[in-house]
């Protein structure tokens, strides 16, 4: 019977949603966050000398900077937040539970205690519970224990109880994996009160690292020593060169300043805005991400391995033809859905094809007829289901599957029915066409074939894939002529040879199969444990997505570079998933690349452009620190040129991409990132010293107030150099945000040494108009520069 709606509905209040409650981030949290970086430990510092030293106002306007860059930060990291919290309710899981003397299916976090929840191959159990009823329910609870042998789970009390909880064989723990079998459990436990949630409040959870997040991590790394070693150098230099005129404390600030400046710091601020944006807009497309980073990752994936079912076709049959007495047959092949009609579960795309056949006459007349006995679901090894029944004429075992699977364990068939079956199975698989078979009692009772039609989207995906530099490979467990045709179809492969088959994969030597998955793009009657040594070894030289949904595809998701699973997948695909597709389409998938590219071709944007001009003015600016007796620009002018720079950059996340940046897989490669930042940075360097030679002679305030003003403006018209590989004119238009905040930029950079407020609190000096004549033509000359040098790095690429 299981608890009454009301009896549930009251213990939910009394002990709350079955959720471990996780930590709430809050506002001062985020906040708090901003200052956890050893960039802004500089900046609190130089800040701190300024205050000791007695230049407070200084202290207070490095102090103001560093909290616009925390409030940027925040302002985007909260949205981002909020974005995700949003997201999850996507991914809402389900269970069956018998509540009023029925089974339904409701979220898992309504589960309380005294429930009786049925379990099946593929679940994730949804909280403690006692094991009431097994057949065969093998749990993998290594999750927990640690212990990589799934358990056998039993009904029967034990006496004595055991001294470790993990030995008793009647419990079952939440967060733990059915691998097999079926069973029902009595909640004990839910939310904080299980021992997952014991175990999660003394524990923080391991992120897996993305391989785009160790590169970055490596950039990131190779930066930061690169700088440091230059600083201390340059500092080293002025005090040996200057001696005793070298003023240590304004030296030390000015040295912290221009290591700040030459640091992306903005970067974390952009990854985040660009990540939870490209999130947000893949929602809109029917996918939902569990891993922010999984986005940058489906941008760099060069192979894509789906199934066919559902993805490539409509996964919307209609029964087409019949071997056998077809009410039989049809009638047979309905009675495994029984227990899904009883329970009012969702069907499969088999059921929904019968059940349209009959109507809902002749599924009444079925369901009052049979009594369920015993369920079977679905092995995907042997590929077949089974229920017993107990009816008219006894207790009948029905079994329905594979034909191949069905036929090596039916009695009775001659060979003449043998040769028959095969003939009319391959001129319906020659038609594309997907055949089961059905027994009763080990007793063929006939063959159904059903049309499942190539998606309208499907061929127009597959060549926007190809077009992109991504392999589509086909891993069903269909026929290899179902498969072929099918493949063919959609333009996949030319001809039915190119099929691999599961069986003769598997008996291949290693360098065979090395061979194979780099020239074939179709494998059918593939098990999982086949798709997985196929991603494993693709992996050894692409970046590989992999689409599953099944009980056994959990191992490939979580190998695969990039894991996606549909959202009715099984419970433990989806938690082995970084990608939920609400909708179950290759056009999806496509566009998901494209999105990830657009991201990951946006932050690399951000990344030359920031570290090609920052490296040259930084150089520019630290010897010229040598030459002359006096800052060539104060620390407060080098903080608000970066926050000037980087002002229009935060933007970068809207910019549009060009078409060949989409067209083929977007790897974060630090050395070219490095070397093509390295070239622009000498380019930066010699028009810095343009600056330095046109206006040294000047004095110290109009060489700070032109080195700055041209600085930013170079910067600024840098971004649109760096935007594309092709010449400026010929890149698809930048964003209205990033133009906007550009030209915002730089009317404050023409501003501010004009005003009042500028030349008092940032010492700037007015510039006279022939001053900002010169600036702009050398502004000029450094865009043309810029595109000339591009276009020839990139040529040699």
């Amino acid at each position: 019977m299981g608890l009454s709606g009301g009896e549930a509905a009251q213990r939910l209040v009394e002990y709350g949603v079955n959720e471990i409650e996780e930590k709430q981030l809050v506002f001062w949290d985020i906040i708090i966050r901003q200052f956890k970086s050893p960039l802004v430990y500089l900046l609190i510092l130089a800040a701190g000398l300024d205050i000791v030293l007695r230049q407070a106002r200084d202290g207070l306007i490095i102090g103001a900077i560093v909290l616009i860059n925390a409030s940027l930060g925040f302002v985007q990291e909260f949205r981002s937040e909020r974005t995700l919290r949003l997201l999850r309710k996507y991914l809402v899981a389900k269970s069956r539970v018998r509540r009023d003397g029925l089974t339904i299916l409701i979220e898992s976090t309504q589960i309380v205690p005294g429930d009786i929840v049925e379990l099946t191959t593929g679940n994730i159990i949804p909280a403690d519970m006692r094991i009431i009823e097994s057949e065969g329910l093998t749990v993998d609870e290594s999750a927990l224990s640690g212990e990589s042998m799934a358990v056998l789970k039993d009904s029967r009390a034990m006496t004595p109880a055991p001294s470790q909880i993990f030995a008793a064989r009647c419990l079952g723990f939440a967060g733990t994996t059915v691998v097999r079998g079926r069973g029902v459990g009595v909640v004990v436990g839910t939310g904080n009160r299980t021992l997952w949630g014991e175990i999660a409040r003394d524990t923080t959870v391991i992120r897996r690292e993305s391989g785009w997040e160790k590169d970055l991590n490596k950039f990131s790394g190779f930066i930061l020593k690169l700088i440091m070693i230059t600083l201390v150098g340059v500092l080293a230099a002025n005090i040996f060169l200057k001696g005793r005129q070298a003023n240590i404390s304004e030296l030390l600030i000015f040295s912290i300043a221009l290591a700040v400046s030459v640091i992306p710091e903005a970067l974390p601020v952009v990854i985040t805005f660009s990540l939870s944006r490209g999130a947000a807009r893949l929602v809109g497309r029917r996918v939902v991400v569990k891993r922010l980073s999984a986005i940058e990752d489906l941008g760099a994936i060069e192979v894509l391995c789906t199934d066919k079912t559902g993805t490539l076709t409509e996964n919307k049959l209609k029964l087409v033809s019949v071997w056998g007495k077809e009410e039989a047959v049809v009638t047979e092949g309905i009675k495994v859905a029984l227990p899904s009609i009883s329970a009012h579960l969702p069907l499969d795309a088999f059921d929904t094809a019968l059940l349209e056949k009959i109507g809902i006459d002749g599924q009444e007349q079925i369901k009052n007829k049979y009594e369920v006995i015993k369920e079977i679901p679905f092995d995907p090894e042997l590929r077949v289901t089974s229920v017993s029944l107990r009816g008219p004429a006894g207790v009948e075992t029905i079994t329905r599957g594979a034909v191949e699977a069905i036929l090596s364990h039916s009695l009775g068939l001659t060979l003449r029915e043998k040769k028959e079956i095969d003939k009319w199975s391959r001129k319906q698989g020659s038609l594309g066409r997907r055949v089961i078979a059905v027994a009763n009692n080990r007793k063929l009772t006939g063959l159904l074939s059903f049309s499942d039609p190539v998606k309208s989207t499907t061929r127009t995906a597959v060549h926007e894939a190809q077009k992109m530099g991504v392999r589509i490979i086909m891993l069903t467990g269909d026929s290899p002529v179902v498969a072929g045709v099918v493949a063919k179809e959609i333009g996949l492969i030319s001809d039915q040879l190119s099929v691999v088959d599961g069986d003769s994969f598997e008996q291949m030597d290693a360098g065979e199969q090395h061979k194979l998955v780099e020239k074939n793009l179709v494998f059918a009657r593939v098990t999982p444990s086949q798709k997985n040594k196929i991603i494993d070894l693709l992996q050894e030289k692409y970046r590989v997505g992999f689409l599953g949904e099944g009980i056994n595809d959990g191992p490939a998701l979580k190998s695969a570079d990039v894991g996606l699973v549909v959202a009715h997948g099984a419970d433990v695909a989806r938690e082995a998933a970084d990608i939920i597709l609400l909708k179950k389409d290759l056009k999806v998938i496509v566009d998901g690349i494209g999105e990830g590219r657009i991201i990951s071709g946006n932050i690399k944007k951000y990344i030359t452009a920031t570290l090609s001009s920052n490296m040259g003015n930084f150089y520019a600016v630290a010897v010229a620190s040598l030459l002359i007796d006096f800052l060539p620009m104060l620390p407060i002018q080098i903080l608000l040129l970066n926050l000037l720079s980087d002002l229009p950059m935060i933007a970068i996340a809207t910019d549009n991409v060009d078409r060949e940046e989409l067209e083929r897989p977007q790897v974060f490669g630090l050395r070219q990132l490095v070397w093509l930042a390295m070239i622009l940075g000498i380019v930066s360097t010699v028009f810095d010293f343009m600056f330095f030679g046109l206006f040294y002679r000047q004095g110290a305030g109009t060489l700070q107030t032109a080195w700055f003003v041209g600085s930013v403006l170079t910067e600024l018209v840098f971004v649109f150099s760096v935007r594309n590989k092709n010449w400026l004119w010929k890149g698809v238009p930048p964003s209205k945000i990033l133009m906007g905040l550009t030209g915002l930029a730089g009317v404050l950079t023409l501003a501010l040494p004009a005003s009042r407020w500028g030349q008092e609190v940032f010492k700037f000096f007015p510039l006279a108009t022939s001053h900002l004549g010169l600036i702009l033509i050398v502004v000029a000359a450094y865009l043309i520069s810029t595109e000339l040098v591009k276009r020839v790095v990139y040529s040699k690429a």
